[in-house]
């Protein structure tokens, strides 16, 4: 390992979720939420395997087209219930194409889950949470981000969704309440401990 690099903060942050008392039932849900665009699910499958293969919930799969916030009910319903009575949760996943919900997910009740997507850290589950990352990319960038990587058929689509999602945030911000911070680096991620910035573990990545 070259001199400058900092150690892989995954290990150290896995460590950490799995210390902490469960929050649904036995498990230790953890939300991952930042602006659309900003590499969420990138993170949280990284998190995930350093986790040993922790089930992830992606609220993409939850939303709908008439419904991009309006999915609380159905996580309420078909995750946080299920997993508080230690069963597994079934939701239903919405099909993006066809606008309509297809086959069932399955999220073991195992002892950490992720949740990751807009809004993950809203106030109506962080009752269900044992901790809520922010991914700090700032809007714009993760908006640019976003429509590079969906290409121009989605611009309108993107449009529409910029208008909602800032109003869910100003309505709804997550950032505030969020314990751990999470920013990109050149070499992977930087994380730390909010809301006095310390940093967990020291200034750590892990490679893209």
């Amino acid at each position: 390992m070259d001199e400058h690099t900092a150690p892989d903060p995954l290990p150290a942050l896995a460590a950490l979720l799995r210390s902490l008392p469960p929050s649904c039932g036995a498990v230790r849900l953890v939300a991952v939420d930042g602006h659309a665009g900003a590499g969420k699910t990138t993170f949280a499958g990284a998190l995930a395997r350093a986790l040993g293969g922790a089930p992830v919930l992606h609220l993409d799969d939850l939303a709908t087209h008439d419904e991009l916030f309006a999915w609380t009910g159905r996580l309420r319903e078909q995750v946080l219930e299920p997993l508080s009575r230690g069963g597994t949760a079934r939701p239903a996943k919405y099909d993006w194409v066809a606008r309509s919900f297809g086959p069932l997910l399955e999220v073991p009740p195992a002892p950490v889950v992720l949740i990751e997507g807009v809004g993950a850290g809203r106030r109506v589950v962080r009752p269900w949470l044992a901790r809520t990352l922010w991914l700090d990319v700032p809007r714009d960038t993760a908006r640019e981000r976003g429509e590079r990587r969906d290409g121009p058929q989605l611009a309108a689509f993107w449009t529409g969704w910029m208008r909602a999602q800032d109003a869910h945030f100003a309505a709804d911000p997550t950032r505030p309440f969020a314990e751990l911070l999470v920013r990109q680096v050149p070499n992977g991620y930087e994380v730390r401990e909010m809301p006095n910035g310390t940093a967990l573990a020291h200034t750590v990545t892990h490679p893209a």
